[in-house]
């Protein structure tokens, strides 16, 4: 390959381009590893810093209010990119596109650990993002026009336990790495890998010719309405639940920006020479069903994901190597699900496979309906089980259903909708189940309180009893009633929150059952190679 060393001759632009299914075997296998690693460093790094804000504010002698953007940064970044990575995959090629995403993100990793403030770390994370964002899509896309026949099979499978792993261990591996190093080590670790991925793709990764003529064509409108649109809308998401929603004006300034960036965008997607983003593969019903039910699969992948660890650390008042420890069942379970999905969707119709999926997710959620204040370890285990178990049952037939079913020249555009939608499902869904959790916490403390005024004779004795206990510790007689009314708040606050707990999973059961209206109007994918996979026009 005359570019492997990193440089992009003259000859490299004229070559025309083989065909990537007619890779030898081991070539296919060994770049699919690296970029699917790639991937996971990139989604891990969205929920490593989770456990460890509490740290990473200490650190960097940031607000409480203003640490969260360790994260909201990240997000906001990538959510942009992930849809662009197509048009930038075409530019620049796969190879080169995912070589510069992974050789930054290594180098913003670096800068992280480095960061000294807040506002540095804010930056850095926002490039981390953006860049990493590119490799979530990327590998799909790859992955689906290299491998063919039974090996495409395998693909959802893998990427499919990528997508859902990541995020599920990213809390309790950033838990353990703060606990036993420093928060530095969150981003130091990506540092020898990112320089593996980015060598190894520079060497492997010729499966396209780049088109640097596009670059020169860019609909900027289009870049910057797609980047308002995706980012205000992030915003919203992440800062609404916090800030009593459209009652803050930044949020509300956020949600007008998305619409006016969102009515923008698709007018340049419809009427653009060049559109940055490609919608040709909504032209597909069955793409966009599929893409409906990715964005239901990323509300329950990533809200489950994060109120498991909250009811934990809220109610339980666990370590974070506790609920790490907890939580690792759902990751484990996952690698049962991967085979199991992969072994029938070579021979069962993916509705049903989807089907039984969603369903059994269902069952998860409603399993945790029954949530008390006792729960620990071995009461959440089935709810747990399931709920991995099902999440790939879930993902490997929806992959095949939507990535299937386009032309060979869509794909890349198809995956970055695809993946868009389930980090779309996923910030619509946390931010939906925190103000679910608000709004029934405050509910159910006001029934409790209600319900002690029902018989007031029977809460007054009991808190003058409270009060007597503690005032035979306390030398101040007059604090014993304050502390006993305080003492009774804490005891009732549990009972409360997780109450909202059973009402939050009830509502994402029901909300996993009615997604299964879709699956029958679903079409099967074709049974059409890699190589063969058609070429449609590229019309507007």
């Amino acid at each position: 390959m005359s570019s492997s060393a990193g440089t992009l001759s003259e000859s490299d632009l004229q070559m025309p381009p083989v065909s990537p299914a007619l890779l030898p075997m081991r070539h296919k296998v060994a770049l699919f590893a690296v970029m699917a690693f790639g991937q996971f460093m990139a989604l891990l790094d969205i929920q490593i810093v989770a456990a460890s804000l509490s740290q990473i504010q200490a650190g960097l002698s940031a607000g409480a209010d203003e640490i969260a953007w360790v994260q909201t940064a990240y997000l906001m970044a990538e959510v942009v990119m992930i849809p662009l990575s197509g048009f930038l995959s075409q530019a620049l090629s796969t190879r080169w596109l995912f070589a510069l995403s992974a050789g930054l993100f290594t180098l913003s990793s670096l800068a992280c650990a480095l960061a000294t403030n807040l506002e540095t770390m804010i930056i850095c994370r926002a490039i981390q993002g953006f860049v990493g964002g590119a490799m979530v899509p990327t590998v799909f896309a790859t992955g689906f026009a290299v491998f063919s026949g039974r090996q495409q099979r395998m693909i959802p499978a893998v990427l499919g336990l990528v997508s859902t792993l990541a995020p599920t261990i990213g809390p309790s591996l950033g838990g353990y790495i703060t606990d036993l190093a420093s928060w530095h080590w969150l981003f130091l670790i990506n540092i020898a890998p990112g320089l593996i991925i980015t060598i190894s793709v520079l060497i492997l990764g010729k499966v396209d010719r780049a088109q640097p003529e596009l670059l020169a064509k860019i609909d900027w409108v289009h870049l910057i309405s797609l980047a308002v649109f995706l980012g205000a809308l992030q915003y919203m998401l992440e800062e609404g639940p916090r800030h009593e929603w459209f009652s803050d004006m930044d949020v509300l300034a956020a949600a007008w920006l998305s619409a006016v960036g969102a009515i923008v965008f698709l007018e340049r997607s419809f009427y653009s020479e060049l559109p940055i983003v490609s919608l040709l593969p909504l032209k597909n019903p069955t793409f966009v069903l599929a893409c409906a039910l990715n964005f239901v699969i990323g509300f329950g992948l990533y809200s489950a994901t994060y109120l498991m660890p909250v009811y934990l650390g809220a109610v339980r008042g666990y370590s974070s190597i506790d609920i790490g420890t907890t939580v690792f069942v759902t990751g484990a379970f996952m690698f049962f699900g991967a085979p199991t999905a992969a072994r029938l969707s070579g021979s069962i119709d993916p509705r049903k496979i989807i089907g039984a999926g969603f369903s059994l997710f269902a069952l998860g959620l409603y399993l945790l309906s029954d949530i008390t204040p006792q729960w620990g370890f071995w009461e959440l285990f089935a709810p747990q089980a399931v709920r991995g178990f099902a999440i790939l049952l879930c993902i490997v037939p929806a992959v095949s259903l939507s990535l299937s079913t386009v032309p060979l020249n869509q794909l890349k555009a198809a995956s970055g909708l695809f993946n868009l939608m389930r980090n779309l499902g996923g910030a619509v869904g946390i931010a939906l189940v925190n103000t679910w959790l608000q709004d029934f916490s405050r509910l159910h403390a006001q029934r409790l309180g209600d319900a002690m005024g029902v018989s007031p004779e029977v809460a007054r004795d009991a808190a003058q009893a409270l009060g007597a206990m503690i005032a035979l510790r306390v030398p101040d007689p007059l604090l014993a009633p304050l502390m006993a009314e305080g003492e009774i708040r804490r005891m009732l606050s549990p009972i409360a929150l997780s109450q909202a707990f059973q009402d939050v999973f009830f509502l994402m059961a029901c909300l996993f059952v009615a997604a299964l209206l879709m699956v029958p109007f679903c079409k099967m994918p074709p049974l059409h190679s890699a190589a063969s996979r058609p070429v449609v026009p590229d019309v507007h």
